[in-house]
């Protein structure tokens, strides 16, 4: 099995630093993308549109049943009052990210968590080996969502407390 390291020695070419120990920072920017014509993604997901994508005879998207109760119950105290359904869910970023970097923090330009990597598109695969700058998003989890999920789903009130969470 042939390594990135490996890949990128035979094409003489710099390889970023990986797993030994120093400090890897990467910069972009929170954007939607177009994979294809038609095709286009937001850079937000919203509780409105995680519960638009959930259809339970569907087992392609499953979400436990305490959050869409949760989601559910947001959406009815939104109709009766000023309560908006815009939490965001997650985001999607140009950041350059691989394979290990699940759970790496996305930071504002103020120094502030503002999510925790997860995931890459389908189109970020071979970003690896040839990234573009038009196709490669890496997915974070909000950290205003999950904020939300401990105060309205598993009431961790206790522990948000603790956190002392600047709101």
């Amino acid at each position: 099995m042939r390594t990135t390291i490996a890949f990128y020695w035979d094409l003489r070419k710099p390889i970023y630093a990986g797993a030994n120990g120093s400090l890897r920072v990467s910069f972009g920017n929170v954007q939607g993308y177009s994979p294809q014509d038609g095709l286009s993604a937001a850079p937000f997901t919203s509780l409105s549109g995680l519960a638009a994508k959930y259809i339970p005879e569907d087992d392609e998207f499953d979400l436990p049943e305490n959050l869409l109760s949760a989601i559910t119950k947001r959406q009815r105290e939104s109709a009766r009052r000023d309560v908006s359904l815009a939490v965001p869910v997650n985001f999607l970023a140009t950041l350059d990210s691989t394979g290990g970097n699940s759970g790496s923090p996305a930071i504002n330009d103020k120094a502030q968590l503002v999510g925790l990597l997860f995931d890459g598109v389908y189109e970020s695969i071979i970003g690896d080996w040839d990234y573009d700058r038009g196709l490669n998003r890496s997915i974070q989890v909000d950290t205003r969502y999950m904020l939300w999920v401990m105060e309205h789903v598993d009431g961790a009130d206790s522990l948000l407390a603790e956190m002392d969470v600047m709101r």
